[in-house]
């Protein structure tokens, strides 16, 4: 018996076969081509039908894992249309002479390694998905499957790491568990596997060699560790903690329909995030109390050109008649740092997590934004919809959007366009100075939602998506949640209200804090609605609220 250990991305006990994904190799060989044109047609082709296997791929993503996951392939496609990658590959076709499978291997190289030298984390993380694109674009070219292929079992996967599409196209019923040598917890393979309910450790390191195949194994996706061969009082423990939570899955059902209130008499709202219309479904089936937070971004990121008014009217009226009345939270246009658009032509820049992104661009972008805000309120006519706009810093930013809102509001008054007058607007609080100066933020909006993603990045100066960083960024760090304390004191004496739409709040061992320093909403992914209300209606508040609020004391 022997135990491996690494970090669990995805929850959940499994045994079974361990088998090494095995990739077809793409020998690529270096050719002179005669006839150059034809060679290009040959290489536009393989562009075409790689786009046609993105767009198939991309819809059986967003109906196995959400629009939001799926929103990954859309960039892929657009990588087909990269103006980089294009001219290095045309041009060692045309002017090199080279065959096509070549060109676009050694313009990947390129591309790869341009990403590489930038030393920005997204950047890198960019590097992953251009050997994705191209890789498939080459196994067209040499007449190779790119597919994942069937396992002739349900087996424990195993591999150094998995491209984005290979996790993808995984049969939850095929594949028991992931298991990598290398990866990051928000890496895609982490994000698909969670989501998909596939146990999952990464982190594995030499250790998970290719002389394991084909032995057994356990895998604890919870506590990140791989048991080879186990004997038999191990399996038969591990048997049983599985049987146990399966139990604790199907326990959760008889939670539908109860109310999120502690033991003491403490409520608060449970609310779904969602990436897209399709995941308002999953929301429902999960008993949310509303959507805490609607990605917006979708409808431009799916798209080769800004979305217009009626598209984003449809999908925000969809998503306000699925939650039958219950509030939905859209957060406006939040494109920039790790989320980009070719056709907005927005620079390149050092730091895109400090550059122009979400509400900056809104501002320095008006018309982009009224068509937005336009959208929004047209389809409060039909639901309960709530504005909250995100990474703001100051006080001009609150004023200034609120103010285009405003004149969108008169426009459509005067168009006799029915919408609701008493939409709420609100803030993401994502920076130290909106911590800083939420008093003076309280008294011009309703509500608050905060993103302890970014907001732990910019007060702990720590890259969230850097691995190596990962010790140093404390979810948990007093000055995190002294900030939770001090914004919700100043939204609630304006008499708003504040959730926390950041991964944060799905952490069960933080909700009696959260509770205790007033939070009123936690928003999560679908999937953790029911888990989140168990944890609060074991909860007894008003007996540990004086000593956690003793324990935050400093900043007030």
């Amino acid at each position: 018996m022997e135990i491996l250990r690494g970090k669990g991305a995805s929850g959940g006990i499994v045994s079974g076969v361990m088998r090494f994904y095995k990739r077809e190799g793409l020998d690529v060989q270096k050719r002179t081509v005669e006839d150059r044109a034809k060679e290009k047609e040959r290489f536009g082709r393989a562009r075409e039908l790689a786009g046609a296997q993105l767009s198939e791929l991309m819809e059986s993503t967003a109906q196995k894992l959400g629009k939001e996951n799926a929103q990954l392939f859309e960039m892929h496609q657009m990588m087909l249309e990269d103006a980089d990658f294009l001219d290095i590959t045309e041009d060692l076709i045309t002017n090199g002479g080279f065959n096509a499978e070549y060109a676009v291997q050694e313009a990947s190289k390129q591309l790869v390694q341009i990403l590489t030298d930038s030393g920005d984390d997204y950047m890198m993380e960019r590097a992953a998905d251009v050997k994705d694109v191209t890789r498939r674009v080459t196994s067209i070219l040499l007449g190779k499957s790119s597919g994942v292929g069937q396992l002739d079992e349900p087996s424990v996967l195993a591999s150094n790491d998995f491209a984005p599409s290979e996790t993808a196209e995984f049969e939850p019923g095929k594949v028991l568990a992931l298991l990598t040598s290398g990866g990051a917890l928000n890496s895609h393979t982490a994000i698909f596997a969670r989501t998909m309910g596939i146990p999952a450790v990464i982190g594995l390191g030499a250790g998970l060699d290719e002389k394991l195949d084909g032995m057994s194994v356990v895998v604890d996706g919870s506590a990140g560790t791989v048991i080879v061969n186990p004997d038999g009082g191990t399996l038969e423990e591990y048997l049983r903690r599985r049987s146990e939570e399966d139990a604790k899955k199907e326990k959760l059902k008889a939670l539908i329909g109860l109310e999120n209130k502690t033991l003491d008499g403490v409520t608060v709202e449970v609310c779904a995030n969602i990436g897209g219309v399709d995941d308002a479904d999953l929301a429902v089936r999960n008993d949310a109390c509303g959507i805490g937070l609607f990605r917006s971004e979708f409808l431009f990121l799916q798209n080769s050109s800004a979305p217009d008014e009626e598209s984003q009217f449809k999908a925000y009226k969809d998503v306000a008649e699925k939650m039958g009345g219950k509030r939905v939270v859209v957060r406006t246009l939040d494109i920039g740092a790790d989320k980009q658009v070719d056709y907005l032509n927005l620079d390149k820049e050092e730091n895109p997590a400090l550059g122009l992104r979400a509400i900056r661009i809104c501002l320095n972008r008006p018309d982009l934004f009224k068509i937005q805000l336009r959208a929004i309120y047209r389809a409060s006519a039909f639901g309960k919809l709530a504005i909250m706009f995100p990474m703001i810093a100051s006080l001009w930013e609150v004023k200034k959007a609120k103010e285009i809102a405003a004149s969108v509001r008169r426009e459509l008054i005067a168009e006799g366009v029915k919408f609701d007058e008493t939409v709420e607007i609100g803030i993401m609080i994502e920076t130290p100075a909106a911590v800083m100066i939420s008093d003076l933020l309280a008294a011009e909006v309703d509500f608050f939602s905060v993103g302890t993603n970014d907001l732990t990045q910019y007060t702990l100066a720590v890259d969230r998506q850097n691995e190596k960083l990962e010790r140093f960024f404390a979810a948990d760090h007093p000055a995190l949640l002294r900030m939770l304390k001090i914004a919700a004191d100043s939204i609630h004496r304006n008499g708003g209200w504040i959730g926390i739409c950041g991964e944060l709040a799905a952490n069960t061992a933080l909700t009696v804090t959260f509770m205790a320093i007033g939070i009123d909403e936690l928003s999560v992914a679908p999937n953790q609605v029911l888990p989140l209300r168990e944890t609060i209606r074991g909860l007894q508040v008003s007996s540990l609220k004086p000593e956690i609020l003793d324990s935050l004391k400093g900043l007030w």
